[in-house]
């Protein structure tokens, strides 16, 4: 991971997002994240079977457009037939997401930015991805899903604003 976080570092000093002091991003926030030694989120072995079948949903869920991250994650919550629940990426954030110890990360979880600066729609409206396990985040960009190393999402994503998350609708899968 010591060169995904090398790479970042550079790409976040060449936008200018990345703070004199080379540990913090412009906006005050740290900027590399990762699960320190006892707080590793679940892994997806452990997961029970309705967060196993979330996963399973998601896989098989078509992409949505751009800055289209919280249908694709509704639509594949959807799936799982407990409902459906409607908002962007920083509403399912502040509606949802309370929690920011990773141990406490379960599989199912959403995990949310109210912001980033890649874009007028990441400000406005932040990002919204799912957690798979085994230090794994879903999500969906620029029309296509992708699995992305935990670590290098929440320090991507996490420039401007603090990660949180939670369970979608307050509906636990665990």
């Amino acid at each position: 991971m010591s060169d995904a976080r090398q790479d970042l570092l550079d790409a976040l000093r060449a936008r200018g997002l990345l703070a004199d002091d080379g540990a913090c991003s412009v906006f005050g926030q740290p900027a590399w994240r990762e699960a320190p030694a006892g707080h590793e989120p679940q892994a997806l072995m452990d997961a029970g079977a309705l967060q196993r079948r979330l996963v399973e949903c998601a896989s098989g869920t078509a992409p949505m457009g751009e800055d289209l991250c919280a249908a694709w994650v509704e639509r594949a919550f959807s799936r799982l037939g407990l409902g459906y629940v409607s908002g962007d990426a920083r509403e399912l954030c502040d509606g949802f997401c309370h929690l920011t110890d990773t141990r406490e990360l379960l599989v199912g979880m959403i995990v949310a930015v109210a912001r980033h600066p890649y874009g007028v729609g990441g400000w406005d409206h932040g990002h919204v991805g799912l957690y798979v396990g085994d230090g794994v985040v879903m999500d969906c960009v620029g029309g296509r899903v992708r699995r992305v190393p935990l670590a290098l999402w929440l320090s991507v994503y996490g420039v401007a604003s603090e990660p949180r998350w939670g369970w979608l609708g307050a509906i636990g899968l665990g």
